[in-house]
């Protein structure tokens, strides 16, 4: 039987995203309905609304980081049970992709999908969800591989967080590009997938973890965060001072450079942080008309002679039914902050007001409160 609830629509392409009455089916066989505790603000909800929509149909619920509990199940679902609190993944894989195929699901190419259940009450429009979730909504249907099972004692609030940036940022350190113990690491872009690749790097027991920013606030929670330097990109070349930073004689450098802004220009700049042999990892959402610039033949930053890498993060990575659970603990056992995380707790009526403390003030995260 179908609910009724409230979720925040963008209705039409250049519009505000407004809150509205809808309406959910039932879920159908291997799909569970979650009633909504906490959703985190993503800039990547941002990047749909500012991209009209990025080739989705409108109207669009939007929202991908989510929690809450699951409501009922579909035919099939035999791993979740209504009262179960859940993490809402929107990288389930597949497993029918050559990825999935040869034993490798973390590089899954599709993920499983639900069919959309989400209705504009007021027309009986059929909604499209952000990224396979809708969370900005009371009420969402997932694939019921997508709904991962958390800890009794996890607070939903702080869960959240772990289904796009944190695990995208711990992610990346783990499994994109796995920093070593006493790796010299640089992050480029201190918000909240940055903090949280910086929180992968400590974990990961990195030697210096150098962020790099031009907002002094940022620098300061990279600080907070686990950062051994920081490099005010504002008042010195970022490249020069991470390589002086890091001179051992052999002409310094990092190991691993995560870039978290997705823009083209600090790509660049993490290929030429590498010492020989290294990688840059990009990770924020490029548009589709970004490219970068690599010098090839440079003796110490050029591509070829510093036998450099790039590599490209989505999601981290993740295996989500393997990596939540395990962030969760590393939350409970005091190794992994999400605390700090969460800058302010918001209403569903208040995403437009957070939308823009993202562009212009200072916030890690906003979570809206079921």
């Amino acid at each position: 039987m179908a609910v009724e609830g409230r979720a925040c629509i963008l209705n039409n392409p250049g519009e505000a995203a407004v809150v509205e009455d809808i309406t959910v089916d039932s879920p159908g066989p291997n799909e569970v309905l979650i009633k909504l505790s906490a959703s985190g603000v993503c800039h990547t909800d941002l990047t749909v609304k500012m991209l009209n929509g990025n080739g989705m149909a409108f109207p669009i619920v939007l929202g991908h980081e989510g929690s809450g509990i699951v409501e009922e199940v579909g035919e099939g679902v035999t791993d979740l049970k209504v009262g179960d609190p859940v993490v809402i993944a929107y990288r389930a894989p597949c497993e029918q992709c050559p990825a999935c195929k040869r034993g490798d699901p973390r590089h899954c190419y599709m993920a499983l999908r639900p069919k959309q259940r989400i209705h504009r009450k007021r027309d009986g429009a059929l909604c499209s969800q952000v990224l396979r979730c809708g969370t900005f909504s009371t009420h969402t249907v997932v694939h019921a591989k997508a709904a991962i099972k958390m800890p009794k004692e996890m607070p939903l609030d702080k869960a959240c967080l772990i289904a796009c940036g944190v695990i995208t940022g711990v992610g990346a350190t783990m499994h994109t590009t796995k920093v070593f113990p006493g790796a010299r690491v640089a992050v480029i872009g201190c918000g909240g997938v940055g903090l949280s690749v910086i929180q992968g790097a400590k974990l990961q027991h990195a030697q210096q973890i150098i962020a790099v920013d031009v907002n002094p606030v940022k620098l300061q929670w990279a600080k907070d965060f686990g950062a051994t330097h920081i490099v005010n990109a504002k008042q010195v070349d970022p490249v020069a001072e991470v390589r002086r930073i890091t001179e051992d004689g052999w002409d310094g450098g990092v190991e691993f450079a995560f870039e978290a802004t997705g823009i083209p220009t600090c790509t660049e700049q993490a290929v030429k942080m590498l010492s020989y042999g290294g990688t840059a990892t990009t990770i924020g959402f490029p548009a589709a008309t970004h490219s970068v610039n690599l010098n090839l033949g440079d003796m110490a930053t050029g591509v070829y002679w510093n036998k450099a890498g790039l590599a490209v993060c989505h999601c981290g990575d993740a295996l989500p039914s393997h990596d939540f659970p395990m962030l969760a603990q590393l939350y409970l056992e005091g190794k992994l902050n999400l605390d700090s995380m969460v800058t302010r707790r918001i209403g569903l009526d208040d995403v437009e007001e957070a939308f823009h403390e993202m562009e212009t003030g200072d916030v890690i995260r906003s979570v809206i409160v079921f």
